[in-house]
């Protein structure tokens, strides 16, 4: 077998408190044509981490700046052979305050508000719908609490096989808690 490259990215969910999430229908590879959150690739020659990648995404692609305290770790994700030509791991976060904003091209493509109930009915990568989407509503401390669900959000890891097409398989790893980071990171 051929080795592939290992890519590390960051996903960054955000929400506007109304029961929409913010989506990038994006316009680029890898997922063009497809709905996916933001987020991009660490820039690993710096050393950056991956909570610094999520900051610099937002701050990139919408123009916010948040903290580490606005940002939450939700979960991990392997995924094995995307395409078949990349190893990509994943670490999804969300921003854990409401955010308002306008819907908006940028250079990645259209920036979209899609209701939390409409995002399954939406083209978004096979990953997204079968695996990734469906621990966010269980485990995104936003969705939860505008689902009205009285649960502590627990951060989950997931490994995904694509190498065969068509038949992904899924593993769920883990899930646990996990305390937010203390808020004075550089």
């Amino acid at each position: 077998m051929t080795e592939l490259p290992y890519k590390i990215a960051t996903l960054v969910y955000i929400f506007d408190g109304r029961g929409n999430t913010l989506l990038l229908h994006r316009k680029k590879a890898p997922n063009q044509g497809l709905y996916s959150p933001i987020g991009g690739k660490l820039e690993r020659g710096i050393g950056e981490s991956p909570y610094q990648c999520a900051l610099r995404e937002v701050h990139e692609e919408i123009g916010l700046t948040v903290q580490y305290s606005d940002i939450r770790l939700c979960g991990l994700v392997a995924e094995k052979a995307y395409e078949g030509a990349t190893h990509w791991l994943m670490f999804c976060f969300e921003i854990t305050r409401n955010i308002n904003l306008t819907d908006r091209e940028i250079p990645e493509g259209q920036l979209e508000w899609v209701p939390i109930s409409e995002v399954h009915n939406r083209p978004i990568p096979e990953s997204d719908r079968k695996a990734i989407w469906p621990m966010m509503l269980q485990h995104s401390s936003q969705i939860l609490k505008h689902l009205g669900t009285p649960a502590t959000p627990e951060v989950f890891s997931l490994y995904l096989d694509c190498s065969i097409p068509g038949d992904m398989a899924i593993v769920h790893e883990h899930t646990a808690s996990c305390e937010q980071p203390p808020g004075n990171q550089p």
